[in-house]
């Protein structure tokens, strides 16, 4: 792993910090050019704890300037004083929702991990996620954090709002075709997708217990992101998720009903249109199907598709790959911190043979 340059002027902080999806930010953050990591907060068990160092909770950081940090207890006050321009919320998303705003009032550009700031209807915000948001305003102006398609706001926002996990997948694999005006609109979307156990977080469960975890569903019909896959491909969806038994990646598969007529050729052009000069996501060639092998520990979503027209229809299968804490958190999160400060987008991740690796992670 690279040491920090702390000659860098960006100053930012990570909340959550022992938690997966911190540790990959500790890991992108480390190797990047142009921001300096300043502080670790976590909840307040880490003051009971004795504040462990980053490289305590994540031996793989040990001997490195961000290793070296203590996670602390986080409070506002004290992200205030550190005269922050960027700080990363992987949090739950009651204390997102809680302490957005004022970090932003305190004209520190916040970078959302959770769900908090993901759906603009506050009604189906309350009805997901079991709380009412008191910040519409703020709501109102968060930026969706999926920066191949909305990197105009992030680059102007305040607060972004970084998607779930199985909505980059999700979102990334539909939004090109409906855009396009290719998929027949009066029939769902439908996505069975894979997560592995690293989606569910780093506490103890038993179904995520080693000797327990097993492929199966949950959260049919009632998951949490299936109203956010919707709201951001634009098209009614049915989203089924999966628990995998594996560590980290997400595999998911999309059918989508198209238009009569529509060509193999039409649906690949609006994905060259759509992620022409985008550089994480990669469309594979016909006959080729994305794994989650091929995307672990990278920031890249690998997309396959194929087309069968009958007496049915026209039905399209479309398959895409993320690393779930990558892409689908940390990794994200980074890529909308260098679009908003001006950085380039891949600025952070090692680019090694074309690819895209999430520094000091393998």
């Amino acid at each position: 792993m690279q040491q920090q340059d702390f000659s860098s002027t960006l100053r930012v902080a990570v909340v959550g910090a022992s938690g997966y999806a911190g540790a990959e930010l500790l890991a992108i953050l480390a190797n990047h050019p142009s921001a300096r990591v300043v502080a670790l907060f976590g909840s307040s068990k880490k003051a009971e704890e004795g504040a462990p160092t980053a490289a305590d909770l994540f031996p793989r950081f040990e001997g490195t300037a961000i290793g070296a940090l203590k996670v602390e207890p986080f409070s506002i006050d004290a992200a205030k004083a550190l005269e922050l321009d960027a700080i990363f919320l992987a949090t739950p998303h009651e204390l997102s929702h809680e302490v957005a705003q004022s970090l932003v009032d305190a004209n520190i550009v916040v970078l959302d991990l959770s769900a908090a700031f993901r759906l603009s209807d506050r009604a189906v915000f309350e009805k997901n996620y079991g709380f009412a948001h008191q910040h519409a305003a703020l709501l109102a102006e968060a930026a969706y954090g999926l920066a191949e398609f909305n990197a105009d706001a992030v680059a102007k926002a305040r607060i972004v709002a970084v998607p779930g996990c199985y909505p980059t997948a999700s979102i990334l694999a539909i939004r090109p075709l409906v855009e396009a005006g290719l998929v027949d609109m009066t029939r769902p979307a439908i996505v069975d997708a894979v997560s592995g156990v690293s989606g569910a977080g780093r506490k103890a469960e038993v179904k995520s217990l080693f000797c327990e975890v097993s492929m199966q569903a949950y959260g049919v019909f009632k998951h949490r992101h299936r109203p956010e896959i919707t709201e951001h491909a634009g098209i009614s969806t049915i989203f089924t998720p999966h628990l995998g038994c594996y560590e980290r990646g997400i595999l998911a598969t999309v059918h989508l009903e198209l238009k009569p007529g529509t060509t193999d050729a039409q649906v690949r052009a609006a994905y060259d249109a759509a992620y022409a000069g985008r550089p994480f996501v990669r469309v594979l060639k016909a006959g080729r199907w994305p794994s989650v092998a091929a995307v672990e520990r990278t920031n890249f979503c690998d997309i396959g598709f194929a087309l069968e027209t009958s007496s049915h229809g026209t039905h399209l299968i479309v398959e895409s790959a993320i690393d779930n804490l990558v892409k689908g958190a940390a990794g994200q999160a980074v890529q909308c911190m260098n679009l908003r400060f001006g950085f380039d987008e891949t600025a952070g991740f090692a680019m090694h043979n074309g690819n895209a690796v999430a520094g000091g992670v393998a």
